[in-house]
C-alpha cells in the first residue's frame, strides 16, 4: 500500500503493506536506526516515536496509522533533554535511551513542569536493562527545571 507521511520534517512516500509496523518502516525502509526494537509487543518503550507530538510505540503501530501524519524519531528531535542526558550521564548501554528521551519529551510537551510523581508515572512503561532510572529521572527533572526557569526569564524580560 502506498502512503505519504512526514518523518522528521521530510515528506516520505512508502510502499509497504498497511499492517507493517511503523518501526520496520522507520528502520528498514528509511534507515533511521535510532528507534530500537525491544520487545515487539509495545511494553518496553525502546521503539517510542512521536506521531503528531504524542509518544507511541512504533512496534505495535501499523504504518497505515501514521499515513498523513507527522512522525518524529530520535534523529529528528531537537530538545534540551538530550543535553541533560549527557550532563547527568544517563545512559549506560544506551539501547533504551532514544525511547526514554522520546517519552520524556512527550511528557514535557504536555506538562513542562511535572512533579516527581508525574515523571515517574509518565516514564513507567519505559524499561532500562541497566537500571539507570535515577539518572533518567534526574535528566528529566533538570530539563523541566531549566524550561521553567527559561519561561520565567522570558516573561520577566520579554
Amino acid at each position: 500500500m502506498g502512503m505519504t507521511m512526514t518523518i522528521n520534517d521530510r515528506a516520505v512516500e512508502a510502499e509497504v503493506p498497511e499492517d507493517t509496523p511503523l518501526l520496520w518502516l522507520i528502520r528498514d525502509e528509511l534507515g533511521l536506526k535510532g528507534t530500537k526494537f525491544g520487545c515487539g509487543i509495545g511494553l518496553c518503550g525502546a521503539c517510542t516515536v512521536h506521531i503528531d507530538g504524542v509518544a507511541v510505540r512504533s512496534c505495535v503501530t501499523p504504518a497505515s496509522e501514521a499515513a498523513g501524519k507527522s512522525i518524529t524519531t530520535i534523529e529528528g528531535l531537537d530538545h534540551p533533554l538530550q543535553q541533560a542526558w549527557i550532563d547527568v550521564q544517563a545512559p549506560q548501554c544506551g539501547y533504551c535511551q532514544s525511547g526514554q528521551i522520546m517519552q520524556a519529551a512527550s511528557l514535557l510537551a504536555r506538562n513542562p513542569n511535572p512533579d516527581d510523581d508525574q515523571i515517574r508515572q509518565a516514564m513507567n512503561g519505559n524499561l532500562c536493562r541497566c537500571m539507570a532510572y535515577l539518572r533518567i529521572h534526574k535528566a528529566i527533572r533538570q530539563t523541566a527545571d531549566k524550561l521553567a526557569y527559561d519561561a520565567t526569564e522570558e516573561r520577566q524580560h520579554g
